[in-house]
């Protein structure tokens, strides 16, 4: 990297031709996700970085699929996935720590691009950290600015260059507030197609005829601790109503195996292939739920988190719903159970409806899940997928530079 941020054009450097990039040694990325939805996005734009420039040198924060697509990592995942105000403030020296080991590597490195994934709460740090030493930022899946601390916002506008958006309705918001920013589509249009329900029922050892109940209760530690039990429960009890029911528990793995401990049914880390073929799903509030929206399986949502952390949500989030395929339903399709609402008895009734198939409960929620994938999937060129269209966007920040 040259003085103000220039990539250098020497023999082992990058050589740019117009907008499109003729890369000889490739380019320096850091990428950052600190989340299991970021890893799972990060994943798929690592896997674009290297067919467009197979000699791209990738490292940073992210999962064990960031790492299987050719990412470097440099911390634990299992230390970022770290959710909710209370539960953050014993982790700040170890993210001090970090951001700052960050921001020694970007000058090592010669760090040519920086591409933050989601995790806004450090990775808005890092942009403004890259952005002080001259190197573009390419924002990839922006923070819900929309629903608490919108002045959020203008930090994307001084502290990034692009920023590619995964919800239609985010463009039009960030655009005026002066920030470049870009609609790609949701990078869950792209997931490649599941499995057969056959292949499922034979590695869970479930019969294929009987229908499945999906149970997510989170992909982070604290979340399986306060959800597993609630889950668990509420399925023994529709099981007992429907005994030709066959609950299935999805297992993260970033958590720790012992957390999974005792539990009575099947377990497996085939997400995709468990929400395609479930009857229905229960499932702790987030990505899942938009996941969920796009097999058209029904679904409640019930999320806890700890009481303070609650409390101060409820002073500083201003929306309706907590649950993503609410929010871009814009109404209230899917049930929420938050806090002491999330019981068993109240998850068994709200839930009861939808394991019925010709119930009117369930057949309208399928409608209404339907519309949302329409959504997500309107403004974009379905033609190329979402990871590639990021990738674009990165080439042109680079060619500018």
């Amino acid at each position: 990297m040259g003085p103000g941020g220039q990539v250098g054009c020497g023999p082992s450097r990058d050589l740019f031709s117009g907008p499109s990039l003729l890369i000889v040694s490739g380019p320096t990325i850091l990428l950052s996700a600190g989340e299991p939805s970021g890893d799972l996005y990060g994943a798929e734009v690592a896997r674009a970085l290297r067919a467009r420039w197979p000699g791209a040198k990738l490292f940073g924060l992210g999962g064990p699929r960031m790492a299987a697509a050719g990412v470097e990592l440099l911390a634990d995942p299992e230390k970022l996935a770290v959710m909710g105000f209370i539960e953050v403030v014993g982790q700040l020296p170890f993210f001090w720590r970090l951001l700052r080991k960050l921001g020694s590597e970007l000058s090592a490195r010669s760090v040519d691009l920086v591409l933050p994934i989601d995790y806004p709460g450090f990775n808005l740090r890092l942009a403004e950290v890259a952005k002080g030493r001259g190197i573009p930022v390419l924002y990839y899946i922006a923070p819900q600015v929309w629903a608490w601390n919108r002045k959020r916002i203008y930090k994307f506008a001084a502290f990034t260059d692009r920023v590619a958006l995964i919800l239609p309705f985010e463009e039009d918001l960030f655009r005026r507030a002066g920030v470049d920013a870009t609609f790609v589509g949701h990078p869950l249009l792209d997931l490649p197609s599941p499995g057969s329900r056959r292949a499922l029922c034979r590695e869970l050892n479930l019969e294929e005829a009987r229908p499945l109940l999906a149970l997510f209760p989170g992909s982070r530690a604290q979340e399986v601790k306060r959800h597993l039990a609630i889950f668990i429960e509420t399925a023994i009890r529709l099981q007992a109503y429907h005994p030709a029911l066959q609950p299935v528990v999805a297992v993260s793995e970033t958590v720790p195996a012992r957390l999974y401990r005792g539990i009575p049914f099947p377990r497996t880390k085939n997400s995709r292939d468990l929400l395609w073929h479930a009857h229905a799903a229960l499932v702790k509030s987030g990505t899942t739920t938009l996941e969920a929206a796009l097999c058209a399986t029904p679904m409640a949502i019930a999320y806890r988190t700890h009481p303070l952390t609650y409390l101060v949500a409820k002073r500083l989030v201003d929306v309706d719903h907590i649950g993503l395929v609410n929010l871009v339903a814009g109404q209230r399709l899917v049930p929420e159970f938050i806090q002491s609402e999330a019981t068993p008895a109240a998850l068994y009734s709200a839930l009861l409806p939808l394991i019925r198939s010709d119930s009117k409960a369930r057949s309208e929620m399928v409608e209404g899940l339907r519309d949302v994938r329409n959504t997500l999937e309107g403004g974009a060129d379905n033609a190329v997928n979402v990871a590639d269209r990021v990738v674009g966007l990165a080439a042109e920040l680079l060619s500018s530079k």
